[in-house]
């Protein structure tokens, strides 16, 4: 899919159904009340949600102009990765993904289709996780806006969840998934060369979180864990500062990842968007020895605080939502 691929929407709008026939429509998409787990599904005022333990929840939002552009992203793309960085979350705690509520918010001259593609995303991620979709909501938006956002639900099997203040001196860094290829993807969408490498693109538009490592990782006795969703030296520093530590990468280890993004963004861009390239939403964890197989280890945790590269302070990057403009 190059960036101009994705047609406008056609068709009704909003403004021309009621909330009663856009449901109609979508709800069908998303079903997923079809396991044990969910006693009340779509339809009520609530769902109905078995429990067996500990339950982690998480909530994360898209606005449409902040975080994508619809002449990049089609509406099957924005559910697709609305539910991924939400799941990621999820998997970071450790978690077991058991529910997502979903809402949106639109200005009332969105087309229908748009919505439906939307939806059709939504439950393409939600399918790909095995995890229901359990409801959620709609409302109307001034002109111009659409903010839709995810709830979502996990169970912790283990002990306890992960969280990110455990990393102890000592500990190995490691990694689970791509470093820097969303953040690449994203750098020629906006140069207008997404056919350069349209696997960088579509790393961008629709990330694929290593879900099943979390939980893997809790029960391997991972200390401390986050998905990389604003770049891996700003979320870095926030285990670090959770843990009272200090964090040493590796640039040895993070060759390879540069050198996979050099030929199609150059050295420099290369090496800012895996230090600094946000919504990758793959797993950075501390263990306390060999990580399990499919971790890669890309540096260490010393005495001290912060977070540096080879021993040496390295400017903070990645994305601050109030601090930088659009990622789309």
């Amino acid at each position: 899919m190059t960036a101009a691929a994705s047609a406008p929407p056609q068709g009704p709008t909003l403004a021309e159904v009621d909330e009663d026939a856009v449901l109609a429509r979508i709800l069908p998409l998303m079903r997923g009340d079809d396991t044990e787990e969910v006693l009340v599904g779509p339809g009520d005022d609530a769902a109905v949600l078995r429990t067996r333990g500990q339950t982690v929840v998480t909530t994360d939002t898209m606005v449409r102009g902040r975080d994508w552009r619809d002449d990049w992203s089609s509406p099957q793309d924005v559910g697709f990765k609305l539910v991924a960085q939400n799941l990621a979350d999820v998997a970071a705690m450790g978690a077991v993904p058991t529910g997502i509520v979903v809402t949106l918010v639109a200005d009332p001259v969105t087309t229908l289709e748009w919505v439906e593609g939307f939806a059709d995303g939504v439950a393409q991620g939600a399918r790909g996780a095995a995890v229901p979709v359990l409801g959620g909501d709609l409302s109307s938006a001034p002109a111009g806006t659409v903010v839709v956002s995810i709830t979502a639900l996990g169970e912790v099997t283990q002990a306890g969840p992960v969280l990110r203040s455990g990393a102890c001196v000592g500990n190995r860094v490691a990694v689970r998934g791509s470093l820097g290829r969303s953040a690449a993807g994203l750098l020629l969408l906006t140069d207008g060369r997404a056919e350069a490498a349209p696997h960088l693109v579509t790393a961008h538009r629709r990330p694929d979180p290593p879900l099943s490592a979390g939980p893997e990782a809790a029960r391997a006795g991972a200390t401390a864990m986050l998905d990389l969703s604003d770049g891996l030296v700003r979320d870095g520093l926030r285990v670090a500062r959770a843990s009272g530590v200090r964090i040493d990468l590796s640039r040895a280890a993070l060759g390879v990842d540069a050198d996979a993004l050099e030929p199609y963004v150059g050295e420099d861009a290369a090496w800012e968007c895996v230090l600094g390239g946000g919504e990758e939403h793959s797993l950075l964890a501390t263990f306390p020895g060999q990580p399990p197989a499919g971790w890669r280890v890309i540096g260490s945790v010393c005495r001290g605080d912060g977070l540096t590269l080879d021993g040496e302070t390295t400017p903070v990057r990645g994305w601050d939502h109030f601090g930088r403009g659009a990622r789309a």
